[in-house]
């Protein structure tokens, strides 16, 4: 009997992914919950484990895209092949018979599918498995890590058995897709070590695991941050996994190799040879499942909305002032530091409440006000731009919000994001200012109606009471759906803004 593999749902809003690499060949005999291929999307990498034991029958070649739901490969099921080791049980092996007493199977199987991560993802990457194809887990236990394009969280096992992994590390499931199945089982745990197992079939067996050689995602990101490959590093983690460690200490070897194969010096009295010192040569990479899901999002903004934005200026020499008056002591009563984001975050919150069209989102053919202003703030990570939350803004101090985006801006550039503190903004406050950039239009953070971009500070001549003075101005940008929110309306929000933020002693009496 043959098994079909599909491609499992991974996440809200995606739709395919592409096979990234085979772990086994076609004709491969592999084990239940064994890797058998990685899959990527635009958001994650993960990997995809064998359903049964048997025959290994490819359907999608490397490269392919694929929607979710498609056969991506065959499992011939075949008698004789044990399901924990893939092997026949005419082939000589080590005898390992459970003792009496181990886990007894009930005969339900448990299908474990990716949960609902946070509004908007929809689909994520299984980034590794902590656990092996027939290996028996217990309730709750961390079976993976998953990763979406915000965040990376750990997936639990849902009963206690045995473990058939659908899901290869690498692999890009959508929100549903079944990712592995647990053969629920009663009693103690099944593994039991293997009767005087000789050293050579113990060091074989490490040698051959899908860890052998693969980075952690930590490890992963370290390496190629300093564009080594992972076939420059040795693993000395479980069964060969590169670590975080290893990563660190790894020193890149192209530079020795490429100084030991330089040709001898050209004798001096040797005529140079004369070079052209300009290059035309043209490098071709693959664009990856990320960029082009980003890219396809960010035409569909653009596409689906009525995006307009509206600019201003903003003179901080008040917030300046006041921040050089009172940093210190602030400081020392709050042990944070008193920054430009909780200004904005506090004067945002109370123009969202005079004009709750700018907090609103468009639901279908109706219009969703909201009470509360969560704001989401843009952080930039090394894997890209994440939006974390800072809930119900408008009812936190000034000391409250420092210490909230300090709190989600360090666990953000550290990977450690929950789904829950990435999901439900009503409002985005995006700083480009900090990279340098004088003015720009962001882009809307669906399904939010609109963004507010800060940009870098320039001193410049103004004229204040009929007199040109230099003062310390910013460009603001206001992004807005027009469907939903008028002009009126964007450009008070904006004015409101900007009166707040020149007259900070607005924002303590409230007017």
């Amino acid at each position: 009997m043959s098994l079909e593999m599909r491609v499992p749902a991974v996440g809200e809003s995606i739709t395919e992914v592409t096979v990234a690499s085979w772990a086994k060949s076609d004709g491969d005999r592999v084990k239940m919950d064994e890797v058998i291929c990685e899959l990527e999307s635009d958001k994650a990498t993960f990997e995809v484990t064998a359903e049964a034991a048997g025959i290994l029958h490819i359907s999608a070649q490397e490269g392919d895209s694929l929607e979710i739901g498609a056969v991506l490969c065959e499992i011939e099921e075949v008698e004789g092949i044990d399901s924990s080791s893939g092997r026949t049980f005419a082939e000589p092996e080590v005898e390992a018979t459970a003792p009496a007493g181990e886990a007894r199977s009930t005969g339900e199987i448990m299908e474990v599918k990716v949960p609902t991560v946070g509004e908007s993802i929809t689909e994520v990457t299984i980034s590794n498995w902590s656990k092996q194809e027939g290996d028996f887990v217990e309730l709750d236990e961390v079976i993976a890590e998953i990763e979406s394009d915000k965040a990376t969280f750990d997936l639990t096992a849902e009963a206690q058995g045995k473990l058939q992994i659908i899901a290869q590390e690498g692999a890009t499931l959508e929100i549903g897709a079944l990712i592995c199945k647990i053969e629920v089982m009663e009693g103690g745990s099944t593994s039991t070590a293997p009767a005087s197992p000789l050293p050579e079939v113990a060091a074989a067996s490490q040698n051959k695991t899908y860890a052998t050689g693969h980075a952690s995602p930590a490890a992963k990101k370290i390496l190629d941050e300093k564009d080594i490959s992972t076939g420059e590093v040795s693993g000395t983690g479980k069964d060969g996994r590169i670590t975080k460690e290893n990563a660190t200490n790894a020193q890149k070897l192209q530079p020795q190799m490429a100084k030991s194969s330089e040709k001898p010096t050209v004798p001096q009295y040797t005529a140079p040879k004369i070079k052209a010192g300009i290059s035309r040569e043209q490098n071709r990479e693959k664009m990856s499942s990320l960029r082009k899901t980003v890219s396809r999002r960010l035409v569909s903004v653009k596409n689906e909305t009525a995006m307009l934005t509206t600019f201003n200026e903003v003179n901080m020499k008040p917030i300046i002032d006041l921040r050089k008056r009172y940093k210190e002591q602030f400081k020392e009563k709050y042990d944070v530091g008193l920054g430009f984001m909780s200004f904005f975050t506090k004067a945002c919150t109370t123009a969202l409440q005079e004009w709750p069209a700018v907090n609103g989102q468009i639901d279908g053919e109706e219009i969703v006000y909201s009470d509360y202003c969560d704001v989401s703030i843009a952080v930039s990570t090394p894997k890209g731009l994440v939006v974390p939350v800072i809930r119900n803004a408008e009812s936190l101090s000034f000391e409250q919000v420092e210490k909230e985006v300090l709190r989600l801006a360090t666990k953000a550039r550290d990977g450690k994001l929950s789904i829950e503190e990435m999901q439900g903004g009503t409002f985005t406050i995006t700083n480009g200012g900090v990279f340098g950039s004088m003015m720009s239009t962001p882009i809307i953070n669906a399904p939010q109606s609109a963004i507010l971009g800060m940009h870098n500070i320039v001193e410049r001549a103004v004229v204040e009471n009929g007199e040109i003075v230099i003062s310390p101005m910013m460009y603001v940008a206001l992004s807005y759906d027009h469907r939903i929110i008028d002009g009126r309306e964007s450009v008070s929000f904006l004015v409101r803004v900007k009166q707040l933020l020149e007259d900070p002693t607005r924002l303590l009496l409230g007017v």
